[in-house]
């Protein structure tokens, strides 16, 4: 019996050594591409799953055979050139893989024909189509190939930007803030990220992205997904969903992230390539348009320990570069939620998270990465609507924020838990695209005295406003507002607010400015306090003809296509100050943060402010903010 188990072996490892697989056999030619070759015929599901067992086989059986060299004296029958080239590739597995055995293939589990038709109703909706299955089943999650933008994630398609943006979000907050973290594994990562002093690292002073390793980057893109999923797990648990026509070849698990073996880098990377023009092939022809398709290919595993889901996470990130990546990520946050959490968390769970007619990234979408909850407003807490009715916001504070053009427009209004991250990187909003902005230095968050006392106020009233962000309370409300912040107002200008039986925010704010401090109003003689003066990036992935790298030919500076990084030089005005004012203000000697913070040393005129879209978002963050740039402006579409 031993004998035909090895002879077994035997022939599984010459099977795999040929030079290309045995040609299937078919009852008649399968119609290929137009343009494509007629002489390769194109495997199928199941002839590539004998393949990659097969190959698994030899595997072993290379593993079996050396470790009988290693116990007897002879030679391995076995030999000659296909030995030794087989030798050394059992060599590497041994090394990279430790053991490797049929018994540790796992290519996942899959989804319940229930579960496949709830998931595709829920992502697309009934109406969905074939272009936006399109936009969604041909994005990538990666890295930009030119040196300037490197740090950034590429965008190819309109639709999966909310994804793209809210991992590029977490990608800087490891590559700027914590680059410690990307050398190890820390299975309770987010116990660990303490506060904001991590900004007086020489790191986060610097903004030279061309200097970022590959290997940096690809453990910040591990350590942001793995957060991501985790966060929407309730700190639970990570579901990693995959393709069952990708083999368990290119997912096995490497070694842990720790470069013990460094003479293997060179190996990893030729590996690497391997396993992405092995993916690449095995997705051709690969549509995902149904609930059945669905069903048929996504495989998914389930990991309770962030170590355990960081090595999956490693060892399958070529399949979440390939083509099908950013919608591979969007189904494993969904599924590490749980279907009916993500329906529940919903307002109205009848529409579609992929909206139509442009398949662009719903809130719901973006709040699920960005806070772990699928909810679909902005503003924190629930608002109540009364008869038992409310909607839902945000209920806690987050590691990366959010600011949206809409808010400038009035059309919502974004809450301090989003506003105000812990980290200074913000995913921005447009009408039909995500960006994002953010700062290489945490103090552009600081409060001093006054804004916290601003913020206060404004919380206060806030909490009292029903009317979904539109910045005017009940009288009723008004006088809460005034007990909870120690604001003591004259009687006639009391009476003047409540005139038209509600208070707008604006004119009570106007009104605060101009109280005096001991009445617990902001109001500032000098006129000076609180002027800051910082810089902001803003990343947008979509490739644009962009003259901000000085990319110099024999007749002059040519466009090129490319993701675009724009730095914005930014100063904020006392927000309790007339606008006249800021005609010649002091500036503080220092590069950036608070006017209070640094000595004046010289009265200079501001430079003329520009103005995009852009900065509208920004002054929801900072009112009143003045912005500069050189090049393009910045684009949030």
């Amino acid at each position: 019996m031993a004998d035909h188990e090895e002879e077994d072996l035997r022939t599984a490892l010459r099977m795999s050594m040929q030079n290309s697989p045995p040609e299937p056999k078919r009852s008649k030619p399968r119609d290929g591409p137009a343009g494509a070759p007629t002489g390769l015929p194109e495997e199928s599901s199941e002839v590539k799953t004998r393949r990659l067992q097969r190959e698994l086989m030899a595997t072993a059986a290379e593993k079996r055979m050396l470790d009988a060299r290693k116990a007897s004296p002879s030679p391995s029958s076995v030999s000659g050139s296909a030995g030794s080239s087989g030798s050394a590739l059992a060599a590497k597995v041994v090394r990279k893989d430790k053991e490797l055995s049929l018994e540790e293939v796992n290519l996942g589990k899959g989804l319940s024909e229930e579960d496949a038709k709830q998931l595709f109703s829920m992502v697309f909706g009934a109406e969905v189509t074939k272009g936006i299955l399109a936009q969604w089943s041909n994005q990538g999650i990666r890295f930009s190939p030119d040196p300037e933008t490197s740090m950034g994630l590429v965008q190819h398609e309109g639709g999966p930007c909310g994804v793209l943006a809210a991992i590029q979000a977490f990608v800087l907050k490891y590559l700027i803030f914590c680059p410690p973290e990307l050398g190890k594994v820390v299975p309770n990562m987010h116990h660990n990220m303490g506060s904001r002093t991590l900004s007086n690292s020489p790191c986060v002073a610097s903004n030279n992205f061309a200097s970022l390793t590959e290997d940096a980057k690809a453990r910040a893109l591990i350590r942001s997904m793995g957060e991501i999923l985790f966060l929407c797990g309730s700190n639970k648990r990570a579901v990693i969903a995959t393709l069952s026509v990708i083999g368990d070849d290119t997912e096995r698990s490497k070694d842990n992230l720790d470069d013990e073996v460094s003479e293997l880098k060179l190996v990893d990377n030729a590996l690497f390539s391997d396993r992405n023009n092995v993916i690449t092939k095995s997705l051709e022809g690969l549509s995902i348009e149904s609930a059945a398709d669905l069903h048929k290919v996504l495989r998914v595993n389930t990991y309770t320990t962030r170590e355990s889901a960081f090595k999956r996470l490693q060892a399958v990130i070529p399949v979440f570069q390939s083509r099908m990546g950013a919608l591979l990520f969007l189904i494993s946050a969904l599924l590490s939620r749980g279907l009916d959490l993500v329906q529940a968390d919903r307002d109205d769970p009848s529409l579609p998270l992929v909206t139509a007619p442009f398949g662009h990234a719903s809130q719901e979408i973006v709040n699920l990465l960005l806070c772990g909850q699928a909810v679909p407003n902005v503003f924190d807490g629930k608002m109540d609507l009364g008869g038992g009715m409310s909607l839902k916001g945000v209920s806690r504070p987050v590691e990366v924020g959010f600011l949206t053009l809409l808010e400038s427009l009035n059309f919502c209004k974004v809450g301090q838990y989003l506003k105000c991250p812990k980290w200074p990187i913000w995913v921005v909003g447009s009408e039909s695209h995500y960006t994002v902005l953010f700062s290489l230095d945490t103090t552009v968050q600081d409060e001093n005295e006054l804004e916290g006392r601003e913020s206060q106020i404004r919380k206060a009233f806030d909490a009292q406003d029903q009317s979904g962000g539109g910045g005017f309370i009940s009288v009723e409300g008004f006088h809460q507002v005034l007990k909870e912040t120690n604001v003591e107002l004259p009687t006639e200008k009391v009476d003047l607010l409540c005139s038209t039986g509600f208070i707008v925010w604006s004119e009570f704010w106007q009104v605060i400015l101009e109280l005096d401090k001991s009445l617990g109003g902001l109001k500032d003689s000098t006129g000076l306090m609180g002027k800051k003066v910082f810089d902001l990036y803003h990343f947008n992935g979509i490739a644009k003809s962009d003259l901000n790298g000085n990319q110099l030919s024999s007749g002059g500076e040519t466009p090129v296509q490319r993701p675009r990084l724009t730095k914005l030089k930014v100063s904020v005005p006392p927000r309790w100050t007339p606008e006249e004012y800021m005609t010649d203000v002091a500036v503080s000697s220092g590069s950036g943060g608070n006017e209070s913070g640094g000595k004046v040393t010289e009265i200079a005129k501001p430079e003329p402010s520009q103005h995009a879209p852009l900065v509208d978002c920004i002054r929801t963050r900072w009112p009143r903010a003045v912005c500069n740039w050189i090049g393009y402006p910045p684009s949030i579409v």
